[in-house]
C-alpha cells in the first residue's frame, strides 16, 4: 500500500512537471494588442509598422518601436489584396517586411492537440498502472500454493557443508553415507534388486546438528538440498499445505538426484485421527499429502527425504513404516573427544592464546550439544573482545561455560553479608558432601558470585562420560542436593528459601527412583503412565495405575529414599565442621574457589563409604 501511494504521488508530480513546462513555453514573452485591419491600414500608411507575419487568417504585427498586434484578415483574400481594398498607400507597403508562416503538420497536430492528450495519457498511465498492480495480486494468490523450500545449489562451494565439517556422529555418518553413495550411483544398487530408500529420519534433542549433517549429505552428493520447516507447509485455508507439497516434490524431481529436507516435521506429522479440527483439518491434509508423495516415487526417481524431529514419540505411524522413512538415524550428545572435536572446528575462526587447553573444556562440558558449544566459543569471544583482549584466553572459555549453564554474570547485585554468609555455607556444604562420596562427579568450581538466578553454584562434571546410572549414584547425589539445606540449618539452627531447588530436584529424583526405576523396596515395575494430547504436545497428566494404597507405599519411599540422604550428609557435615569454615572463609575472601584450590583445602579427604547413598548432574548449579 505504501508503495502504491508513493507510485501515484510521483505520477502526480511528472504530470504537474510537463504540464508547467508546456505551459511556460507557449506562453508570449509579451501579449499582443488586439486592433481591427483598418488601424493596422493606417499604422501603414503612417510608416508605423516594421513587419507582419501572416498565418493564414491571423496576421502578427510588430511596429517600429518593438510592441506586437494581431489582427485578421479577410478569409478568401490574400494579405496584399486586403490592404489595397483598404486604400493602403504601397510605396509605404514596401518599406513593411511580410512574411508567410508556413508551419509543419508535426508542429501543428502538437499544438494543436498536445494540450489535450497530455490529460488522457496521464489517466492512461494511471489506469495501466492499477491494472498491473492488480495483476501483480492475482499472480500472489495464484503462486500461494507454490512451495516456500529454499534450494542450495551444489555448485555454491560457499555454502556447500561436507561430513568433515560435522565433527563425532560416526555412527550416523556412515548411516547417512550410504544415502550418499545411492544418490551418487544408483543404478549399482537397482542392479543388485535393492531399492533407493525414500526417507531418512533423524531424532535427536535440539542443538545435535540434524540439519547440519543433513546439509553434508547434501554436500557429499553434490544434489541440490531443499530446505524447508514443517510449519511452512500449513496456512489457515484448506489446501495450500498440500498444495505446496506438491510443489515441492515436482521441483526436487525436476532437479533429481536431490534431497528434499522437513526440518521440525512433527509440525505436521502429528498422530491423526485425534478429533480436533475436523475432517478439514489443514494439518492432516499437509500430512495425508506427504504420505502420498513419498509413496509415490518411481524407483528410479532419485529423490530422497531427510526430516528432522525431536519428538519422534507423537509422529504417525504411517509416517514410520517401512516405505516412507525406511531409516532412522539417531544423533546423540557428542562424547568427550566427540566434544573436543567440535569445539577444534568451531574454533578455526577464532584466535586461541597459547595455553589454551581444548580438552579441559570438553570434560566440562558433559551433556553439551554441538550448538551448545558452537555458543560457547561465541560468547568467549565476545567477552575476549569486551576485555580488549586480541586472543581467547582460557579464562574466557572457562567463564563462558558457567554463563552457558546459568547465565550471565549478576555483579551488580548487592548482597547483604549476612545473606553471603548463607549462601557460602550452603555452596560449601554441596562440595564437601560431594567430595566426600565416591559415587558422584568431582567438584570443579565453587563459587558464591550470583549467576542468572542462582546466588551460587557449585560444578561439578564426570571424569567421565556415562550412559548408566547406577541406584548408589543416584542415592549418593540426594545427599548432595541436600547438602546446601543440611549445612544451612546446622551452622544458623534455620533454613531459607535458597533450598527450594535442590529439595524439588530431590524430591523428583527420589520419586523416579520408585516409579521409573525400579530401585525401591516396592520392586521391579513402574507406576503411572504419562498421557500426552497429540496436538497440543503437552504432557497433560500422569493416568494413575496403581491403587491408593499403592499411593501411599510411593510416598513413603520417596520419604525414606529423602530422610536417609539427609542422614548422610548430617554426618559428612558433623564429622568435617572444620573443613566446611576453612572452605566458607575462602569463599567469602575470594568468592570462587577453582578445583585445584578446593582439592588443597580438603586435602586427601577420602570419600566415605557410604551404603546405599549416590548420584550426582554433570552440572549442578544452586
Amino acid at each position: 500500500m505504501k508503495n502504491l501511494v508513493k507510485n501515484i504521488g510521483l505520477l502526480l508530480l511528472f504530470f504537474v512537471f510537463i504540464s508547467g513546462i508546456l505551459v511556460l513555453y507557449g506562453a508570449p514573452k509579451t501579449k499582443p494588442t488586439d486592433v481591427s485591419f483598418s488601424v493596422l491600414v493606417e499604422e501603414i500608411n503612417q510608416n508605423q509598422v516594421k513587419k507582419i507575419l501572416v498565418d493564414d487568417e491571423n496576421l502578427e504585427i510588430e511596429l517600429q518601436d518593438g510592441n506586437l498586434q494581431k489582427s485578421i484578415k479577410e478569409r478568401e483574400a490574400g494579405l496584399t489584396e486586403s490592404l489595397k481594398n483598404y486604400n493602403v498607400d504601397q510605396e509605404k507597403l514596401k518599406a513593411v517586411t511580410i512574411e508567410i508562416k508556413s508551419d509543419s503538420s508535426a508542429s501543428f497536430w502538437m499544438g494543436t492537440f498536445l494540450p489535450f492528450i497530455v490529460p488522457f495519457l496521464f489517466i492512461g498511465i494511471f489506469i495501466w498502472f492499477m491494472f498491473r498492480q492488480a495483476q501483480k495480486g492475482n499472480n500472489q494468490a495464484l503462486t500461494f500454493g507454490n512451495s516456500r523450500a529454499r534450494m542450495v545449489d551444489p555448485k555454491d562451494k560457499n555454502k556447500r557443508i561436507t561430513f568433515s565439517d560435522v565433527a563425532g556422529a560416526k555412527e550416523a555418518k556412515e548411516e547417512l553415507m550410504e544415502i550418499v553413495e545411492f544418490l551418487k550411483s544408483p543404478h549399482k544398487f537397482l542392479k543388485m534388486g535393492a531399492k533407493i530408500p525414500k526417507g531418512v529420519l533423524l531424532l535427536g534433542s535440539p542443538g545435535t546438528g540434524k540439519t547440519l549433517i543433513a546439509k553434508a549429505v547434501a554436500g557429499e552428493a553434490c544434489v541440490p538440498f531443499f530446505n524447508i520447516s514443517g510449519s511452512e507447509f500449513v496456512e489457515m485455508f484448506v489446501g495450500v499445505g498440500a498444495s505446496r507439497v506438491r510443489d515441492l516434490f515436482k521441483q526436487a524431481k525436476k532437479n533429481a538426484p536431490s534431497i528434499v529436507f522437513i526440518d521440525e516435521i512433527d509440525a505436521v506429522g502429528r498422530q491423526r485421527g485425534a478429533g480436533l479440527g475436523g475432517g478439514h483439518d489443514e494439518r492432516e491434509q499437509t500430512l495425508n499429502q506427504i504420505l502420498v508423495e513419498m509413496d509415490g516415487f518411481d524407483t528410479n526417481t532419485n529423490v530422497i527425504v531427510i526430516a528432522a524431529t525431536n519428538r519422534p514419540d507423537v509422529l504417525d505411524p504411517a509416517l514410520l513404516r517401512p516405505g516412507r522413512f525406511d531409516r532412522r538415524v539417531v544423533m546423540d550428545f557428542p562424547d568427550i573427544e566427540e566434544r573436543l572435536a567440535i569445539l577444534k572446528i568451531h574454533s578455526k575462526t577464532k584466535p586461541l592464546a597459547e595455553g589454551v587447553e581444548l580438552r579441559k573444556v570438553a570434560v566440562r562440558t558433559s551433556g553439551f550439544s554441538g550448538a551448545d558449544l558452537a555458543n560457547l566459543l561465541n560468547e568467549a569471544a565476545i567477552l575476549a573482545v569486551r576485555r580488549g583482549k586480541k586472543k581467547v584466553d582460557m579464562q574466557e572459555l572457562l567463564e563462558s561455560i558457567e554463563k552457558v549453564i546459568l547465565g550471565p554474570e549478576r555483579k551488580s547485585r548487592r548482597i547483604d553479608e549476612d545473606e553471603k554468609k548463607i549462601i557460602a555455607y550452603h555452596e560449601a556444604g554441596h562440595a564437601l558432601i560431594g567430595a566426600s562420596l565416591k559415587n558422584v562427579d568431582p567438584v570443579q568450581k565453587v563459587s558464591i558470585v550470583s549467576r542468572g538466578q542462582a546466588g551460587g553454584y557449585t560444578l561439578s562434571s564426570p571424569a567421565k562420560d556415562k550412559t548408566l546410572h547406577s541406584k548408589s549414584y543416584f542415592i549418593d547425589e540426594l545427599s548432595v542436593f541436600l547438602g546446601g539445606y543440611v549445612s544451612e540449618k546446622m551452622k544458623f539452627n534455620d533454613v531459607t528459601t535458597g533450598s527450594s531447588n535442590d529439595l524439588e530436584r530431590a524430591t523428583t529424583m527420589a520419586r523416579n527412583l520408585v516409579t521409573r526405576f525400579g530401585m525401591s523396596e516396592l520392586g521391579p515395575r513402574t507406576y503411572g503412565h504419562k498421557e500426552e494430547m497429540v496436538f497440543l504436545g503437552r504432557e497433560i497428566h500422569e493416568e494413575k495405575n496403581y491403587s491408593e494404597e499403592t499411593a501411599r507405599e510411593i510416598d513413603k519411599q520417596v520419604t525414606q529414599f529423602i530422610q536417609k540422604a539427609y542422614q548422610v550428609a548430617e554426618k559428612i557435615i558433623s564429622e568435617k565442621k572444620a573443613i566446611l569454615e576453612k572452605l566458607v572463609a575462602v569463599l567469602l575472601e575470594k568468592e570462587t574457589i577453582e578445583q585445584d584450590e578446593f582439592n588443597a583445602i580438603i586435602g586427601g579427604l577420602t570419600p566415605a563409604p557410604v551404603p546405599e547413598k549416590n548420584m550426582s548432574n554433570s552440572n549442578q548449579n544452586r
